[in-house]
């Protein structure tokens, strides 16, 4: 761990706090296209708590592959203090990733995380970090999370994980976070476990948050706040569809399990949501399926069956018809990549087919 660095930085409010004879150490992994937001999530109620007490409560050191500098998603590069592959840290090791993580994390460095952990370090995934702890065979029969946009990616390439849709998750040495301001919430369960709830409030005052989640809190809105309706009957509807998008689209079993009329619910997403069944369960399908093709090595055949489409060509019709651009030039597969923002995603789009909804034959 760096000993250059300043730990304690200048500031008015102030906690009064016992000495703390050994400070927590915090090594950072940063993986290309890592998140900014959940690594500055993270890092700074660590230096936020330092500065409230005057102490040197957290140390912490950042670590690339090589010991250059990373640049995130955004394209920021930051610096790092060392190569992880020649250090043993103390205290704990946060994988932070973003975008794209599949194959970011290398064979090595799950190898070096495993022999962390097995040695009783804690160790962590910031975002997408999970991957990397999947790669290190840490995660079987533990809870734990990552950004709710790549789970779908992540449940296709590891089928025997199950990663929850919280905000964060603590278990056995393995500490996991959604990204974004949910690392800042892991870090405050941390502050207030270690050092008490006086302390975690006024660095949520610092960071001008005014709640606290626990790892129970669910990462995005309720279904009635991505609707924006609270019908009962609707919600349930949508549900029912959501849940089966890998099955044959049936609006008569929907129906048959609400009590109601295909037309009833017809009606339901007219009036609510200015939509059809048809269409909505369409859009979802599509979005699993750019998730999918964005996020792992999946075929465009193979994404076309995991989102219930009956070939490859109606899913790529839809595809297209939805984002611009054709899913194998979408996908790492095609032999060029595209570039730019897809057209606006609100614009009205052709009514898909039932056939396009059809499951393979």
């Amino acid at each position: 761990m760096t000993q250059s660095r300043n730990y304690v930085s200048r500031g008015v409010a102030h906690v009064a706090l016992p000495p703390v004879a050994e400070p927590l150490a915090v090594s950072f992994v940063l993986l290309p296209k890592f998140t900014m937001l959940a690594f500055s999530s993270a890092i700074e109620p660590l230096r936020i708590a330092n500065q409230l007490t005057g102490q040197i409560l957290f140390r912490w050191q950042v670590l690339s592959e090589d010991g250059g500098p990373v640049a995130c998603s955004n394209g920021v590069p930051v610096m790092a203090d060392g190569a992880w592959g020649g250090t043993q840290p103390q205290g704990m090791v946060l994988v932070c990733s973003g975008v794209e993580p599949e194959g970011k994390a290398s064979v090595a460095l799950a190898d070096w995380l495993r022999g962390l952990w097995r040695r009783g370090r804690v160790v962590g995934g910031l975002c997408t970090g999970a991957y990397a702890l999947a790669r290190a065979g840490i995660l079987k029969g533990r809870r734990f999370t990552l950004h709710w946009e790549n789970i779908e990616g992540f449940s296709e390439t590891y089928p025997d994980l199950h990663p929850l849709r919280q905000v964060f998750t603590i278990e056995e040495r393995v500490m996991t976070c959604a990204g974004g301001v949910a690392a800042a919430d892991l870090m405050l369960k941390l502050i207030h476990d270690r050092f008490g709830a006086k302390l975690s409030q006024e660095v949520m005052n610092m960071c001008l948050l005014t709640q606290r989640r626990t790892e129970e809190d669910r990462q995005t809105a309720s279904l009635a706040a991505r609707l924006g309706t609270r019908h009962d009957k609707l919600l349930q509807a949508a549900a029912f569809l959501e849940a089966r998008i890998e099955e044959e689209f049936d609006l008569d079993a929907c129906a048959a399990h609400l009590d109601l009329s295909r037309r009833q619910i017809e009606r339901l997403f007219h009036r609510y949501l200015d939509t059809t069944p048809v269409r909505y369960m369409n859009d979802l399908r599509l979005a699993r399926g750019r998730a999918l093709l964005a996020e792992t090595d999946m075929k465009v055949t193979e994404v076309a069956v995991a989102c219930g489409y009956a070939s490859s060509s109606h899913f790529s019709k839809s595809f297209r018809k939805k984002y611009g651009v054709s899913p194998y030039r979408f996908s790492h597969f095609g032999t060029e990549t595209h570039s730019g923002l897809p057209p606006d995603l609100h614009m009205p789009q052709p009514e898909p087919s039932l056939a396009d909804l059809m499951p393979p034959t």
